[in-house]
C-alpha cells in the first residue's frame, strides 16, 4: 500500500505473522504438556538463547519461579544465559559454542526440560546444547524462527514461527511463551508444596 507509515507496515508485518501460528497449536500443546510433566514431577526447566532470545527466555523462566498469573508456590527454571561469570569462564577456557552445552551436562538431569529460543536455529551454542540434552536424557522444546535452520529436527518439540523478520519472531515466541503459561498454570496453582 502506497505511503503507509512505518508503525502501519510493522503492525501488518507483526498480525500477519501472529495470524500464521494458528497451526502450532498441536505442538504448542505438546510443548506445554512437556512443560507441566516436567515441573509436576518435580523436575525442573533450564532455558537458553543468545541476545533477544535469552531475554525472552528470562522472561520465560521468572514465570514459573515467580509467578505467571495469581499467587503459587515457585518451580524451579534455571536460565542459562544468566550468569555473566560462567559464560565468560566457559566461553573463555573451552569455546562460546560450548556456554549452554556445559550447563545442560552440569544442571540437567533425565526429567528435566531444556528450552531454547534461536530466531535462526543457526547460533551454534543453542545445536550443542540440544544435543547435549538429548544425550543426557532430557526432553526439550525449540522456540526458532524462519525454517527452523539446523536446529529444525533437534528437539522434542518446535514451535517454528515462519517470518524472516527477527523482531516479528521474537514477538511470536513472546506470544507462544506466554500461551504455554496459561496452559500449565492452572495445574501449577492445584499443586503441592
Amino acid at each position: 500500500m502506497p505511503n503507509m507509515s512505518m508503525f502501519q507496515n510493522s503492525l501488518r508485518s507483526a498480525l500477519s505473522t501472529f495470524e500464521s501460528l494458528g497451526g502450532l497449536e498441536e505442538h504448542l500443546l505438546q510443548a506445554a504438556g512437556l512443560v507441566r510433566a516436567c515441573l509436576l514431577g518435580g523436575n525442573k526447566l533450564l532455558v537458553a538463547g543468545n541476545g533477544g532470545s535469552a531475554a525472552d527466555g528470562m522472561d520465560f523462566s521468572t514465570e514459573f519461579t515467580c509467578r505467571y498469573s495469581g499467587d503459587r508456590r515457585p518451580f524451579p527454571a534455571i536460565n542459562l544465559a544468566a550468569d555473566g561469570a560462567l559464560l565468560a569462564a566457559i566461553g573463555n577456557d573451552y569455546a562460546f559454542a560450548e556456554v549452554f552445552a556445559r550447563q545442560v551436562w552440569a544442571f540437567g538431569r533425565p526429567g528435566d526440560l531444556l528450552v531454547v529460543y534461536s530466531t535462526s536455529g543457526k547460533s551454534p551454542n543453542i545445536l550443542r546444547a540440544l544435543d547435549e540434552a538429548k544425550e543426557r536424557g532430557l526432553e526439550s522444546i525449540a522456540m526458532l524462527g524462519r525454517d527452523g535452520g539446523p536446529a529444525a529436527g533437534r528437539a522434542t518439540v518446535e514451535l517454528i514461527v515462519r517470518s524472516e523478520i527477527t523482531a516479528r519472531i521474537q514477538e511470536a515466541h513472546k506470544f507462544l511463551a506466554h500461551c504455554i503459561c496459561e496452559q500449565v498454570d492452572a495445574d501449577l496453582r492445584a499443586a503441592r508444596d
